[in-house]
């Protein structure tokens, strides 16, 4: 009977990921199908075709892309911000989601870095991503010492700490920062290929 539970549990880690996978992307597109149809169905009435709420809400993500990069788009943000910029609760939700957008948008891919901070004279290595290279703008007291601001995900995506080191502990690797926040999803325990550079963690 042995080999049969481990046949069971190999399958079931083998079908597991691809299963939670799938059921994601179905809840999200089934998200999206349903908000964009509310919006169309008092001009469609009940015509519906599979597949359509998602077409709509893709083409309305694209637009406002399309939109939002165009030169005047500048100019008229801050006015279509303002009720998010203003009213104290919602303040502080928006900036902190903006914020956080605005790290992973590809205008800011050339800022990011994933670095290892290790403290001098200890064996103790952390992978962290620089979210800010500066201080200006922070108290004065902060910027002492030139340091960075290095976020340290925490695994599973249940949080994590945002420090101020100097910059001599912190050491660049060659790794993206999806690369490095999936691998810190899983606490690590993908294996790499042979030939890719072993990091410490």
């Amino acid at each position: 009977m042995k080999p049969l539970y481990q046949y069971f549990f190999r399958g079931l880690f083998a079908i597991l990921p691809v299963g939670l996978t799938v059921y994601v992307l179905f809840l999200f597109a089934s998200w999206i199908d349903s908000i964009a149809m509310s919006v169309v169905r008092p001009i469609i009435g009940d015509f519906y075709l599979p597949g359509l709420g998602i077409a709509l809400g893709v083409a309305l993500i694209v637009g406002i892309g399309f939109v939002i990069s165009q030169p005047y788009a500048a100019r008229l943000m801050p006015w279509v911000e303002l009720p998010f910029t203003n009213l104290p609760v919602v303040k502080s939700i928006y900036s902190s989601l903006k914020n956080f957008a605005d790290f992973f948008s590809t205008q800011k891919k050339d800022s990011q870095q994933v670095v290892v901070l290790r403290k001098p004279g200890q064996e103790l290595s952390i992978v962290g991503l620089v979210t800010r290279q500066d201080m200006r703008g922070l108290p004065v007291a902060m910027a002492q010492g030139d340091p960075v601001a290095v976020y340290l995900p925490m695994g599973y995506m249940i949080g994590g700490y945002t420090v101020f080191v100097p910059r001599s502990w912190i050491e660049p690797i060659e790794m993206s920062v999806e690369e490095a926040m999936r691998s810190t999803l899983i606490a690590w325990m993908a294996s790499k290929p042979a030939d890719a550079p072993q990091t410490a963690v």
